[in-house]
């Protein structure tokens, strides 16, 4: 999540459009898929209508302005996208979803889980979302043509709520050498290696520990 970088320097309404120029097809791994809704000082929005100074309601910080929203397509190519680039489609109520969601799998997800705190003591776990692949439900969905991702950055590290009770990680704007040289805050947050992350969604999908949407104001 923190590696994805602001590749375009054109800018309408704060808004970075993140363009391949090397003309070879790109996939984009992360990032939230036009048309999802989040939480904002004005209720529930598009991502794709969003703009940087727009607050967005985050699970820890509260209201916090966009620094920054990019851009980009799905897939670049001429020809359909390999199936390992497709979308995640989320039935109702797997991850606790009031909803069926798509979800792009490199995309950091937040869930909470009883099996989340009886094995690392605390209900809400980071996960990439590939990891969700392994659990009853979830499968892959191809991209319709001109499928665009939106990815909100922030001054910090920020989880936002987004419909159907889910919740996802959103990067910071600073560049990763502050990380590096100790100038990044101490509550990054942590997503669990893929090992761990699929171990944990192997527990959830094998005893049925329960999974709980977000409560949010104004849930949707």
């Amino acid at each position: 999540m923190l590696g994805w970088s602001d590749l375009g320097a054109n800018r309408e309404a704060g808004t970075t459009d993140a363009t391949d120029v090397s003309g070879a097809p790109h996939a984009a791994q992360s990032g939230l898929l036009s048309g999802t809704r989040v939480a904002t000082a004005f209720g529930w929005r598009p991502v794709q209508a969003l703009a940087a100074g727009d607050r967005v309601l985050t699970f820890d910080h509260g209201l916090q302005p966009l620094a920054d929203v990019t851009r980009r397509l799905v897939w670049t190519g001429t020809s359909a996208p390999p199936q390992r680039f497709w979308p995640l489609e989320i039935e109702r109520g797997v991850l606790g979803n009031r909803g069926p969601f798509r979800i792009m799998p490199g995309q950091a997800v937040m869930i909470e889980s009883d099996m989340a705190e009886t094995m690392y003591g605390d209900p809400f776990a980071l996960l990439p979302a590939l990891a969700l692949t392994q659990m009853t439900g979830v499968d892959r969905s191809p991209p319709p043509d001109g499928a665009e991702v939106v990815l909100l950055h922030f001054e910090e590290p920020q989880v936002v709520f987004a419909d159907h009770g889910m919740m996802f990680l959103c990067p910071a704007t600073r560049n990763l050498l502050d990380y590096a040289l100790g100038a990044a805050p101490a509550d990054i947050y942590d997503i669990l290696p893929p090992p761990e992350a699929q171990r944990l969604i192997a527990a959830i999908d094998r005893t049925g520990a329960m999974m709980s949407p977000a409560e949010c104001p104004g849930g949707a």
